[in-house]
Protein backbone atom coordinates (compact mmCIF):
# COMPACT_ATOMS: atom_id res chain seq x y z
CA UNK A 1 0.00 0.00 0.00
CA UNK A 2 1.03 3.49 -1.08
CA UNK A 3 1.44 6.07 2.11
CA UNK A 4 1.03 9.66 1.93
CA UNK A 5 3.97 11.65 3.36
CA UNK A 6 1.66 13.26 5.79
CA UNK A 7 0.50 9.39 6.87
CA UNK A 8 4.53 8.10 7.05
CA UNK A 9 5.15 11.08 9.30
CA UNK A 10 2.71 10.01 11.70
CA UNK A 11 3.66 6.60 11.66
CA UNK A 12 7.84 7.77 11.55
CA UNK A 13 6.97 9.93 14.77
CA UNK A 14 5.01 7.56 17.26
CA UNK A 15 8.46 5.62 18.08
CA UNK A 16 10.26 8.96 17.56
CA UNK A 17 12.33 7.64 14.59
CA UNK A 18 13.45 4.73 15.75
CA UNK A 19 12.51 1.44 14.58
CA UNK A 20 10.15 -0.29 16.87
CA UNK A 21 11.52 -3.74 16.11
CA UNK A 22 15.51 -3.40 17.31
CA UNK A 23 15.21 0.36 18.71
CA UNK A 24 17.55 1.43 16.19
CA UNK A 25 17.74 4.96 14.29
CA UNK A 26 15.45 5.59 10.83
CA UNK A 27 16.02 8.34 8.55
CA UNK A 28 12.52 9.75 7.86
CA UNK A 29 13.91 10.89 3.94
CA UNK A 30 14.82 7.11 3.18
CA UNK A 31 11.73 5.77 3.29
CA UNK A 32 11.79 2.29 0.83
CA UNK A 33 15.23 3.22 0.10
CA UNK A 34 17.01 -0.30 0.58
CA UNK A 35 20.46 -0.30 1.25
CA UNK A 36 20.44 3.30 2.88
CA UNK A 37 21.65 3.83 6.10
CA UNK A 38 18.11 4.28 8.61
CA UNK A 39 15.68 3.12 5.17
CA UNK A 40 12.82 2.12 6.64
CA UNK A 41 9.04 1.11 5.39
CA UNK A 42 5.92 0.79 7.71
CA UNK A 43 5.63 -2.30 9.00
CA UNK A 44 2.07 -3.88 10.23
CA UNK A 45 2.45 -5.32 14.00
CA UNK A 46 -0.44 -7.14 13.14
CA UNK A 47 -0.05 -8.78 9.36
CA UNK A 48 -2.73 -8.15 6.84
CA UNK A 49 -2.48 -11.85 6.32
CA UNK A 50 -3.54 -12.40 9.48
CA UNK A 51 -6.16 -10.23 9.59
CA UNK A 52 -4.31 -6.93 10.14
CA UNK A 53 -5.35 -3.49 9.48
CA UNK A 54 -3.96 -0.32 7.91
CA UNK A 55 -5.31 1.86 10.84
CA UNK A 56 -2.84 3.89 13.10
CA UNK A 57 -2.54 1.80 15.78
CA UNK A 58 -1.37 -1.25 13.85
CA UNK A 59 1.21 0.33 11.83
CA UNK A 60 4.78 0.88 12.74
CA UNK A 61 8.34 2.24 11.13
CA UNK A 62 10.82 -0.46 10.88
CA UNK A 63 14.33 -1.07 9.31
CA UNK A 64 13.51 -2.68 5.98
CA UNK A 65 15.51 -5.74 7.33
CA UNK A 66 14.16 -6.00 10.42
CA UNK A 67 10.36 -6.08 8.88
CA UNK A 68 11.58 -8.61 6.31
CA UNK A 69 12.90 -10.96 8.96
CA UNK A 70 9.65 -10.80 10.92
CA UNK A 71 7.89 -11.82 8.28
CA UNK A 72 4.24 -13.19 9.64
CA UNK A 73 6.09 -13.56 12.87
CA UNK A 74 4.63 -11.84 16.06
CA UNK A 75 5.99 -7.89 16.74
CA UNK A 76 6.53 -9.50 20.40
CA UNK A 77 9.17 -12.33 18.79
CA UNK A 78 10.98 -9.84 17.04
CA UNK A 79 11.36 -7.57 19.66
CA UNK A 80 12.54 -9.64 22.19
CA UNK A 81 15.15 -10.83 19.74
CA UNK A 82 16.33 -7.82 19.84
CA UNK A 83 16.01 -7.03 23.77
CA UNK A 84 12.95 -5.19 23.68
CA UNK A 85 9.31 -5.62 25.21
CA UNK A 86 7.36 -2.54 23.56
CA UNK A 87 7.95 -0.13 20.92
CA UNK A 88 10.25 2.99 21.30
CA UNK A 89 8.24 6.05 22.59
CA UNK A 90 7.11 9.03 20.82
CA UNK A 91 8.81 12.14 21.57
CA UNK A 92 5.45 13.61 23.29
CA UNK A 93 5.07 10.72 25.29
CA UNK A 94 8.81 10.95 26.38
CA UNK A 95 7.67 14.41 27.44
CA UNK A 96 4.77 13.64 29.06
CA UNK A 97 7.08 11.09 31.47
CA UNK A 98 9.71 13.22 32.00
CA UNK A 99 7.45 15.95 33.57
CA UNK A 100 5.27 13.34 35.40
CA UNK A 101 9.07 12.35 36.50
CA UNK A 102 9.74 15.92 37.89
CA UNK A 103 6.37 16.64 39.55
CA UNK A 104 6.57 13.00 41.39
CA UNK A 105 10.36 13.72 42.58
CA UNK A 106 9.92 17.30 43.66
CA UNK A 107 6.84 16.52 45.40
CA UNK A 108 8.71 13.95 47.31
CA UNK A 109 11.53 15.33 47.71
CA UNK A 110 9.97 18.32 49.45
CA UNK A 111 7.91 15.77 51.50
CA UNK A 112 11.08 14.02 52.76
CA UNK A 113 13.58 17.61 52.54
CA UNK A 114 10.29 18.92 54.79
CA UNK A 115 10.47 15.96 57.66
CA UNK A 116 14.15 16.53 58.21
CA UNK A 117 14.67 20.01 57.84
CA UNK A 118 11.78 21.94 57.85
CA UNK A 119 10.55 24.94 55.76
CA UNK A 120 14.08 24.95 54.35
CA UNK A 121 14.68 21.38 53.64
CA UNK A 122 11.35 21.27 51.95
CA UNK A 123 12.87 23.37 49.28
CA UNK A 124 15.98 21.92 48.87
CA UNK A 125 14.84 18.03 48.78
CA UNK A 126 12.05 19.63 46.10
CA UNK A 127 14.75 20.95 43.92
CA UNK A 128 16.40 18.09 44.05
CA UNK A 129 13.85 15.54 43.99
CA UNK A 130 13.08 17.25 40.62
CA UNK A 131 16.25 16.93 39.11
CA UNK A 132 16.23 13.23 39.91
CA UNK A 133 12.80 12.74 38.48
CA UNK A 134 13.88 14.51 35.14
CA UNK A 135 17.17 12.20 34.92
CA UNK A 136 14.80 8.89 34.77
CA UNK A 137 14.98 6.95 31.51
CA UNK A 138 12.00 7.64 29.76
CA UNK A 139 12.78 4.25 27.44
CA UNK A 140 12.13 1.57 29.44
CA UNK A 141 9.49 2.89 32.23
Amino acid sequence: MAYSKERRRQIFDKTDGNCHICGGSLCFSNYALHGRRGAWEVEHSKPKAEGGTDHLNNLYAAHIGCNRSKGKGSTRTARAKNGHRSAPRSAARKKKLRNENRLVGGTTGAIVGGLLGGPVGAGIGAFFGERIGADRDVESE
